[in-house]
């Protein structure tokens, strides 16, 4: 008589595929002390979850006094940018099992998380985004135009629109500004951001404000400070080429034609 087979049970099962995961954190919490510290988290799970679901877990199961920024979790918002094993990433869009070797259930290595470069930090891994966005508004990032109001929208071309497609893309998550040495080093620098933003208007075939923009980035914290590492095209989570972006706004300030 043949032994029956016991199915196992549905949460038995599903923790076959969760594994063993120790995250390091930088936390930093000034209404108790002004040093940093690293602490170490390990939890089970599954190594197909994003850094993101891994931190809910362990705000939400292990220390509720883990500080953080989220919204989306779609890799939209832009809001959850963090160095991820020392390098700018979302935590929405960074699968664990990419990230760090697994062997027999357990992560070999843990996986290091901090803040942003550059920036004041204010609480565990969220930094002051203030002077970041601030540099964004200088660079005047929105379509500016004379004349009267028109009574049909503005028509554009597609080869007009994709003179400047790539970099409608930025989502203001800072990865790019915060992965560039010159920022680290004097953050008066207006950083990658700021100019690709100031580039998706520049190059507007409807926008008359591109001389405006020019002058403003033609400062001595403007886009001449760039040293073309391409620190910030490596860490832009939408794949915009920045680097190419700052050389064709510094290519318009010396030419005048855009």
């Amino acid at each position: 008589m043949a032994t029956p087979t016991l199915e196992k049970p549905a949460a038995q099962a599903g923790a076959d595929h969760l594994v063993t995961v120790t995250f390091r954190i930088r936390r930093f919490n000034p209404e108790v002390s002004a040093e940093t510290h690293w602490r170490d988290f390990e939890i089970a799970i599954d190594p197909k979850e994003r850094v993101l679901d891994a931190l809910h877990q362990i705000k939400w199961h292990e220390d509720g006094t883990l500080t953080f920024r989220r919204s989306c979790a779609h890799g939209i918002c832009g809001s959850d940018a963090m160095r991820i094993n020392g390098k700018n990433r979302l935590a929405c869009k960074t699968l664990i099992k990419d990230i760090t070797p697994i062997k027999d259930g357990v992560a070999t290595k843990p996986i290091l998380v901090e803040p942003i470069k550059g920036m004041t930090v204010l609480k565990d891994l969220v930094v002051d985004m203030d002077p970041f966005f601030q540099a964004y508004r200088d660079v005047m990032p929105f379509l500016i135009t004379s004349g009267n109001e028109p009574t049909r929208e503005r028509l554009q071309s597609a080869e007009d629109r994709e003179r400047f497609d790539d970099t409608t893309k930025c989502i203001l998550c800072a990865a790019c500004t915060s992965s560039c040495p010159v920022f680290w080093n004097d953050g008066q620098y207006f950083g990658p951001a700021a100019i690709v933003n100031a580039h998706r208007f520049i190059f507007d075939s409807r926008d008359e404000g591109g001389e405006r923009r020019l002058e403003v980035l033609n400062d001595k914290d403007g886009v001449w400070r760039c040293r073309t590492t391409f620190n910030c095209t490596d860490a832009c989570p939408r794949g915009i080429e920045v680097t190419k972006a700052i050389q064709e706004v510094k290519k318009a300030l010396i030419t005048r034609r855009f």
